[in-house]
């Protein structure tokens, strides 16, 4: 199953056409982690923690999970762009989301956690319009599973791609135990889910995860130049060309996240998984 190359399309006609407006969500409006802006047809929403390399904390799965639905429920967005600031992608779940110990102790943490990465994904399983990745740098863990679930993938030829599961003690997520063997085959997902091999740009193109990559310089501004492009297509017609191929997945897709989540809860709470989380804590603070 190999993506679409996500050439630029042709313009549609003209009573298809993008709406123009453009307006500017500020971050610090609405949202804390995120950025989210609307230009002609796209919606772009971008990792805004380039300090803490984009890492989701509890509020950052919250935010783009909010807009993710705001986008899908918006008439004037055809098309939405994920994003990283700065020179990183995302590296993923921030691992201080762990030392919140809520009154119900780890158990409690460990349901809460499992329900937020189900509700986080879902809203990737079901997106009714175009979704666009843009990764700008290296992509982590969570936010490397969740691109199986988008429908183009634009990677700058700097990214690269792990999901070090396996050496935190823990268990794939995103659907990725699904959705990456049927993309890039079983022995290339068993490399990064299983072992944590690193994919780099050009792997990632040629196994098909990545649609295109493109030169780092001015990266940001040509993906947006395809995504306006894209935005110029009949948006009904996308929206039930894309339910068509996603239909018949969508319940196993639904069942997976379930799983997934439901067993990474049960890691969690491993001795195995607990004892990786602080060895990587430590030899972060050193």
């Amino acid at each position: 199953m190999q993506r679409n190359s996500g050439a630029a399309a042709p313009a549609a006609a003209s009573e298809s056409s993008a709406t123009t407006t453009t307006t500017t969500t500020p971050a610090s409006s609405e949202y804390k982690d995120i950025v989210y802006t609307l230009d002609s047809g796209v919606a772009t929403i971008r990792f805004n923690r380039p300090t803490r390399k984009n890492a989701f904390t509890v509020n950052t799965y919250r935010e783009v999970e909010r807009a993710l639905k705001q986008a899908g429920a918006d008439p004037a967005v055809r098309v939405a762009v994920l994003t990283g600031t700065g020179d990183m992608y995302s590296s993923g779940n921030d691992l201080s989301n762990f030392l919140n110990i809520p009154e119900g102790g780890p158990e409690q943490l460990a349901r809460e956690s499992a329900k937020l990465l189900e509700d986080y994904v879902a809203s990737y399983i079901h997106f009714p319009k175009l979704l666009v990745a843009a990764v700008n740098g290296p992509a982590l863990g969570v936010a490397v599973t969740v691109l199986g679930l988008a429908d183009v993938v634009f990677a700058t030829d700097r990214a690269t791609f792990k999901t070090p599961f396996t050496a935190l003690g823990q268990s794939p997520e995103g659907c990725s135990s699904y959705v990456f063997p049927q993309i890039m085959g079983p022995i290339k997902a068993n490399a990064m889910l299983l072992l944590g091999q690193e994919l780099s740009a050009a792997e990632a193109e040629r196994v098909g995860f990545v649609s295109q990559v493109l030169p780092h310089e001015h990266f940001h501004d040509a993906v947006h130049r395809k995504a306006l492009e894209f935005a110029k297509l009949p948006p009904q017609s996308m929206q039930i060309s894309k339910r068509l191929i996603r239909e018949r997945t969508l319940g196993v897709l639904d069942e997976v996240n379930r799983t997934e989540c439901k067993v990474l809860s049960e890691r969690w709470l491993s001795e195995e998984c607990m004892n990786a989380i602080m060895a990587f804590m430590a030899r972060k603070q050193k």
